[in-house]
């Protein structure tokens, strides 16, 4: 199976997702603090990372991975249960969220989601719509789909969390960049030319909405 490590200051969460984990069939590592994760991280396959850390906080440790290894799978664990909270850790480079208190067997469940997407098939497949994160390819329908890198990068942002409504200044700077010098009206333009690839009406979505005044999200029906 995989290597998992959990990073987390509470010996008692080490404990019980340590325990559920192996019986798993997995292989645990264990780190307490960003520094000592750092060190962890290159043997991990996937990691369970707590936001709040001594030292180093989880979602800086979460956005230096993402730089340094895009496509590693990494779950974050928090007590911060607010909408606000969780866009702030998928914008760190999050793959899941969970909010404390958890049930270590949504977690286990979780991360075998996570490692089913990071090795086998497509990252999305919804409704006719395929994307595949490793190869940077998509169909729609069984065809495929010619999509720019950003359009490739927003769609899949956008499909990853269906329901979840995404602002502009949001995607600006997860799909963009944070240093992107560029104005929101940027993202409509995208947008736009993402959904006439996907035959969409802005009054007839199937894939997008757009939500009025806010930005866009992936519709939970697909």
């Amino acid at each position: 199976m995989a290597r998992i490590l959990i990073v987390d200051d509470d010996p008692a969460i080490l404990d019980i997702l340590g325990a559920y984990l192996r019986a798993d069939g997995h292989t645990v590592l264990e780190a307490r603090d960003g520094l000592h994760a750092q060190r962890e991280l290159p043997g991990a396959d996937l990691a369970i990372v707590d936001w709040m850390l001594p030292g180093q906080s989880g979602l800086e440790l979460a956005r230096q991975q993402r730089r340094a290894q895009p496509d590693f799978p990494l779950l974050l664990l928090t007590a911060r249960g607010e909408e606000e909270d969780r866009l702030r850790g998928l914008d760190a480079g999050a793959d899941d969220y969970v909010t404390k208190p958890f049930s270590p067997r949504e977690v286990v469940a979780r991360v075998r989601a996570l490692l089913r997407r990071a090795r086998l098939g497509p990252s999305v497949a919804v409704a006719g719509l395929s994307l595949d994160e490793g190869r940077r390819g998509a169909q729609l329908d069984g065809q495929d789909l010619p999509l720019s890198r950003l359009e490739f990068d927003l769609l899949l942002t956008l499909a990853r969390h269906p329901g979840f409504v995404w602002s502009r200044a949001r995607l600006l700077e997860r799909v963009w960049g944070p240093d992107f010098p560029g104005v929101e009206r940027v993202v409509d333009v995208q947008m736009a030319a993402l959904r006439r690839k996907l035959g969409e009406q802005p009054d007839q979505p199937r894939f997008i909405e757009t939500v009025r005044g806010v930005g866009y999200r992936f519709r939970e029906d697909g």
